[in-house]
This record gives C-alpha cells, structure tokens and sequence, in this order.
C-alpha cells in the first residue's frame, strides 16, 4: 500500500509507540485519526503531526467499550471519507503472580479484576477496533491494512499471565483475520516487540538494566523507531499478512 493520502488509525496513538508510528507515516503523507483516553495529549500529538502538511484529529475513547468504539470508527469514516489502515496499538500492563506462596501458604492471588482489566483492553480492545475497521474497509470497497501489537510476552512470561494471554490471543486473532478478510482485499500482520526503550525504562535501577539488556545480543533495548519501521514495512509490502513480526533485538523468554 502506499500510504500517501491514507486515512490511518492507531490506536494509543497520543504517545509512545503510537505516536512514534504516526510520525513515521505522517512523514510518509499519510493522515492520521488517533485515538486515546486523554484530550490534552491527543491535543498535543495532533497539533505537532498536522504541523508536517497532513490532517490528524483525535478522538477520546475506550478501546474496551463497544459503544464508544463503534461512535469513533463512524466519526473517523465521516470525517476523513475512509479507514485504510488500523494500528492496534493501546494496551495496558497489570503485572503480578498468578499466586504467590511463602512457607507452603498462599498470601497473595492475581484477582480476577486485574485479569480482566487486562484482557478488556489488550485483547476485547483489539477485536471491537479491528472490527469496526474491517467494516469500513469492506463497505467503502477500499481494502486495507490492520497491525495488531503483540508482544514477545505472548509466549509465557513470569508474572504476567493476564498481558501473556492478551498478546498470544492478539496474534491468534491475527491469523484469523488474515485468512477471513483477505478477499476482501484487507491484510492482517502482528508485531511482538520486546523490550522498547521508554521513560519507564530509562528510570530503571542500572542494575535491573544492565541485567535486561545482558539478554539481549544486539547488547541495548529496542527504540520506538524501530517499531515504526516494521510497522511502515507491513503496509508497503502487499504480500504480507497473516503473520507476527518479533522486533526483540534476539531475545527469548
């Protein structure tokens, strides 16, 4: 696809990852529709993003609310003429153990919110946004391209069982799509990050940093660029779908 003049939705886009990625593809043309929670950073992203030449607009939703969803996804369409692309970037972190014992006693259990909350916004979020897309796609006889934001956690890691589950449902899903929408002229392609430098990480104990990033061969943490850019390359490249991107500088958990 070439995204000049693409109309692109990413969701979480105010900052982060998401904001990394509509830089790359506001630089690339396209114009962007960023959904977030918060109106003073979706202010902010799309005041700087439509100062490069394009059209960027933000709109306030919950990713896990179908109500909200299906409102946002008619307003992008309205407003814009078309969907072309879908980033399924927003997602949240709940860590803990799945049960936690000491001296043969259990003191500590992952509740059932925190499993939820988890599951509604990282995998419940990704179906009613990739969803509505499809629909748009599909009705205005555009096809398209839809990435969903998996993570090398999908695989099992300790003390995130509700972000594990979410990830490797975000890539089964992926498949699954790919092989349902594709005579409709749609892709569906996943990326799995691994660790992506952050203000999170850069306010790490250099002790806990150096240990990540001794995992690691390429000896550093990934950068959101870089996640752009392997987003950038499932777009333009029309023979991908159906398949997950690991963008994880070699590690393995």
């Amino acid at each position: 696809m070439d995204i000049k003049n693409k109309t692109i939705v990413i969701t979480g886009g105010a900052q982060g990852l998401g904001f990394a990625m509509a830089e790359r593809f506001a630089a690339q043309g396209a114009n962007l529709a960023l959904v977030d929670m918060n109106r003073e950073l979706l202010d902010n992203a799309c005041n700087s993003l439509n100062q490069l030449g394009i059209s960027a607009k933000g709109y306030v939703a919950n990713v896990s609310n179908e109500e909200q969803v299906e409102a946002t996804f008619l307003a992008i369409n309205q407003d814009f003429g078309s969907i072309d692309g879908l980033i399924n970037n927003a997602g949240i972190l709940r860590d803990g153990m799945f049960i936690k014992a000491k001296e043969g006693k259990v003191i500590a259990k992952m509740s059932l919110e925190q499993f939820q909350s988890v599951i509604d916004v990282n995998l419940t979020g990704v179906f009613l946004c990739g969803r509505e897309a499809a629909q748009y796609m599909i009705e205005n006889a555009t096809g398209g391209v839809i990435i969903n934001m998996s993570s090398v956690a999908r695989s099992g890691n300790i003390g995130q069982t509700n972000y594990s589950a979410s990830k490797a449902g975000v890539v089964a899903m992926t498949t699954t799509w790919a092989r349902e929408l594709g005579r409709f002229g749609i892709r569906v392609g996943a990326i799995a990050p691994g660790v992506i430098r952050t203000a999170m990480t850069d306010a790490m104990k250099p002790e806990a940093k150096e240990r990540m990033i001794a995992m690691k061969p390429v000896g550093r943490f990934g950068e959101a660029e870089e996640v752009a850019h392997t987003a950038h390359y499932i777009f333009e490249n029309d023979f991908f779908t159906g398949r997950v991107i690991e963008i994880d500088g070699g590690i393995r958990l």
